[in-house]
């Protein structure tokens, strides 16, 4: 392939794999699939510095907006719908941006990537300033529209990061604030960056934004304390929370998740400390947001 990027190289060990059985394929798929958390894990220090950005910018007040197209755009806005309801967050703290609108989440639009314009027009049109972090997402490197969008957001004074699965060249290294490049290798199928790239590209945003609402203080233990009670699943997490954390029944953490108004935090610190809704909400606010403050280590 005349192309140097890494994502467009061809696979030696899958260049006869339109000859193989359903068992092969699968074991083929399976074996490069393993590479991945590998090629991850090389980029920890990188990902621990956009970690760090996040949370310098949540804490000013500002977002983490991702930015990209196709398959990289649609993982950034899935991590960032799936935060609110995981860790209680207001909607517009994390935010993920897709070449093309909603529309290209159900249907690929993909002369949008060649659009710088529009990336940098939907960095004006959310205001990005001095307190956000975008982190663009294009695991080829190129694409125009997430280029435009990370030129524009540092013009506004915004920290910007990179993600490919690439080389990078010095000039990306030198240009924003972190650059992460896990180097998953050729894809099985010779460009379809939704396969490697894209599961490490889901591993690096998760990391990213679980990480974030840890430091946030988010999490109390490995347990979910600030999660959104918005369905019986989600209901029945937060009372079992309080009922292996406390060790009430059930009906007592219903009661104090009730009287907590749905917020399982608060509940913890009312429960354990015998306080008041109000108080246990002092108490929280004084030490950041973190139950561990408040409480101690988990039991």
């Amino acid at each position: 392939m005349l192309d140097k990027r890494l994502t467009e190289q061809r696979n030696p060990r899958s260049q006869r794999i339109d000859r193989l059985s359903p068992l092969e394929i699968t074991d083929l798929i399976n074996a490069e699939d393993r590479m991945v958390a590998a090629a991850v894990g090389e980029e920890r220090e990188a990902i621990a510095r956009a970690m760090e950005l996040a949370v310098e910018a949540f804490r000013k007040g500002g977002r983490l907006i991702y930015v990209g197209a196709g398959t990289s755009g649609r993982l950034g806005v899935l991590d960032a719908a799936e935060i609110p309801p995981t860790y209680g967050t207001d909607p517009e703290m994390v935010q993920g941006v897709i070449a093309g609108g909603p529309a290209a989440l159900f249907r690929a639009q993909e002369w949008a990537e060649d659009d710088p314009e529009a990336g940098a027009a939907a960095m004006d049109e959310r205001k990005v300033g001095p307190h956000d972090f975008v982190l663009g997402i294009a695991t080829s490197g190129t694409t125009p529209f997430v280029h435009g969008a990370l030129r524009r957001a540092k013009e506004r004074g915004a920290k910007t990061g990179f993600l490919l699965c690439t080389y990078p060249t010095e000039e990306l290294t030198a240009r924003h604030d972190v650059v992460i490049a896990p180097l998953v290798g050729p894809e099985v199928i010779t460009g379809s960056t939704r396969m490697k790239a894209g599961t490490a590209t889901k591993l690096v945003l998760n990391t990213i934004s679980t990480g974030a609402m840890v430091l946030l203080g988010k999490v109390y233990g490995n347990l979910m304390v600030d999660l959104q009670v918005t369905c019986e699943k989600l209901r029945d997490r937060g009372e079992r929370i309080l009922m292996e954390t406390l060790a009430v029944g059930r009906d007592q953490a219903k009661e104090l998740l009730e009287a907590a108004g749905g917020h399982v935090k608060k509940a913890l610190v009312m429960g354990r400390l015998g306080v008041s809704a109000p108080e246990a909400e002092r108490r929280l606010e004084e030490a950041g947001g973190s139950v561990a403050r408040v409480l101690g280590d988990l039991p």
